[in-house]
C-alpha cells in the first residue's frame, strides 16, 4: 500500500481516513489502471445511467455518525458508500478504474458530500450522485470540489 493511516497529504490533498482504512482492508477496491479518461459514447452513457440508478435504488441512505466508515456493496450507507459501490459496479461493467475519480465536494448548501466522477475526453466530467438520478457534468452540479482522487485512487489533489 502506498500510504499509511497517518494523515499525510499526497499531491496536495489528504486522502480521506475512511478511504485509507477501506484500502487497507479491501485493497482490490482501491486499484487504478487502464485509461485515465474515456470518449463519451452511447454505450458508456447507458452504463453510467444504469449503474447510478441501480445503486441509488439499492442503498438506503443512513449517516455514518461520528465514524467515517467507507464500504462497498452495502444495503444502507452514506454518500461514500454509494460512491464506492458505483465505482465497483462500473469496474465490473468494464470501465477502467483510472477513469473513475472519487471527489469530496461542498454542495450549494455548504454541506460536505462525496460523488463519483467519470473522466471523459470530450464531454466534461460526468457525475454520479446519490442525491439525484440525473447524470450531470461537474460544472452543472454547482458543487465546489475540495479534493479529488487521481488516476491512482490513493493519490488525491
Amino acid at each position: 500500500m502506498s500510504f499509511s493511516l497517518a494523515p499525510v497529504a499526497h499531491a496536495g490533498a489528504p486522502v480521506p481516513t475512511g478511504f485509507r482504512i477501506l484500502c487497507l482492508n479491501q485493497p482490490q477496491e482501491c486499484r487504478g489502471g487502464g485509461a485515465a479518461s474515456l470518449a463519451l459514447a452511447p454505450r458508456l452513457m447507458s452504463t453510467v445511467e444504469r449503474v447510478n440508478a441501480k445503486v441509488n435504488a439499492d442503498i438506503r441512505p443512513v449517516a455514518d455518525g461520528k465514524a467515517d466508515i467507507w464500504s462497498v456493496n452495502v444495503k444502507a450507507g452514506d454518500c461514500e458508500d454509494y460512491v464506492m459501490t458505483k465505482r465497483d459496479a462500473l469496474i465490473h461493467a468494464g470501465l477502467p478504474p483510472s477513469a473513475l475519480r472519487i471527489a469530496s465536494v461542498k454542495t450549494r448548501e455548504g454541506e460536505q458530500h462525496a460523488i463519483l466522477v467519470v473522466k471523459t475526453t470530450d464531454h466534461g466530467d460526468l457525475v454520479l450522485d446519490n442525491l439525484t438520478g440525473t447524470i450531470r457534468t461537474l460544472p452543472q452540479t454547482g458543487y465546489r470540489v475540495l479534493a479529488i482522487s487521481g488516476p491512482d485512487p490513493k493519490v488525491w489533489n
